[in-house]
């Protein structure tokens, strides 16, 4: 299927490992121009040339998405250089730090980031076409998992507003939608370091997963391209969960 993304621009925020770099991956494969920040340096300028390897522009730049000012800065720059902006991905979270830390930590990264990408990303998605976002949020904020703590409320919160968002933005144009990925295995990320020291948490988190497996940051980007594009052109307000019925509420 043509996603119809073609020549299309893109922006995703934490992009050079994990779910954010297979969705740059898989919009870079439908023809999407790409903006992306990171931290490393090193991380971002090998992912620039991997992703400009395909025959796209590539925008990328070592930014801290907590400083709002220069994430908004970036999103401007990002949008001038590859001549437009069409999509955005809010794809970061926090840290964490423990004690208030923590919850001020998830705050700023999955809720002000967001709140900053549509500042800023906003008037450019007015100008398109096919203006969309796409929320980033996580299973562990629609049903209870592990302890009550920042991350799973921060990321409940970022539902909300992405909700809430859709009915905002949808008379200019702008649809807004949400992807909750449950357990998802990515070589030397949080799921790996459980396999590694905590092998009976992670052996029952899997035995609790109908599919009876962890997912891939692969099948999440393909959700993501796919909302992303104008083949989704009615789809806005909905949260779609990638879990392998993990999730024991039913989805309705």
């Amino acid at each position: 299927m043509d996603l119809q993304l073609k020549g299309q621009s893109a922006l995703v925020t934490g992009a050079t490992k994990g779910i954010g770099r297979a969705t740059i991956e898989a919009l870079s494969d439908e023809g999407c121009n790409i903006a992306f920040c990171a931290r490393n340096a090193d991380e971002v300028a090998a992912t620039v040339d991997a992703i400009s390897a395909k025959g796209v522009k590539v925008c990328g730049r070592v930014v801290d998405v907590f400083d709002g000012d220069a994430f908004k800065a970036f999103i401007n720059e990002a949008a001038a250089e590859l001549g437009s902006l069409d999509i955005m991905v809010s794809n970061v979270s926090g840290g964490n730090a423990p004690g208030d830390e923590g919850w001020k930590s998830q705050f700023e990264g999955n809720i002000l980031t967001a709140v900053h990408m549509v500042e800023a990303g906003g008037p450019h998605l007015e100008k398109s076409s096919n203006g969309n976002i796409v929320m980033i949020s996580t299973t562990a904020a629609v049903e209870q998992f592990m302890s009550a703590g920042p991350y799973n409320a921060m990321k409940a919160a970022l539902l909300n507003y992405s909700g809430a968002l859709a009915h905002e933005l949808a008379p200019k144009g702008i649809r807004v939608n949400s992807v909750s990925p449950g357990p998802i295995f990515i070589e030397g990320g949080a799921w790996d370091m459980i396999k590694q020291n905590m092998a009976a948490l992670y052996d029952s988190t899997v035995a609790q997963i109908p599919l009876g497996r962890m997912g891939t940051a692969d099948e999440v980007a393909a959700q993501i391209t796919l909302l992303a594009s104008p083949r989704a052109g009615f789809t806005s307000g909905t949260n779609v969960v990638i879990d392998g019925s993990f999730t024991k509420r039913i989805q309705y």
